[in-house]
């Protein structure tokens, strides 16, 4: 599956292979656990991010993978993004520190 990537004004086509979505889930729903004990977004603190927050966090986790061209976590992140938003067509990753103004795009929307 791809997942459109975009960072200011470029694109990121990132394709993650149908098995490592199904292969990485037990990674997945630790993310969850995680991210359901509440999260830090930015200035404000989360006590149950619901999906699309999760994505955003995420997506903050994808950037820095980006910038550090960390290509493991960009697959992982990535992943999680697909796996949890079904139907995603891309996400516009914030890069002024804010990552609730992270935003996705539905396909067909």
């Amino acid at each position: 599956m791809i997942l459109n990537v975009i960072v200011d004004e470029q694109t990121f086509p990132i394709d993650v292979p149908d098995s490592m979505l199904s292969e990485a889930e037990n990674f997945f729903q630790k993310m969850d656990a995680d991210m359901a004990k509440g999260w830090q977004m930015s200035r404000q603190w989360v006590e149950s991010p619901n999906v699309l927050q999760c994505c955003q966090i995420a997506g903050d986790k994808l950037l820095t993978a980006i910038e550090q061209e960390n290509q493991p976590m960009i697959g992982m992140m990535a992943g999680y993004i697909l796996k949890r938003m079904p139907g995603i067509k891309s996400i516009r990753l914030d890069t002024t520190g804010d990552m609730n103004q992270t935003e996705v795009e539905m396909a067909g929307g």
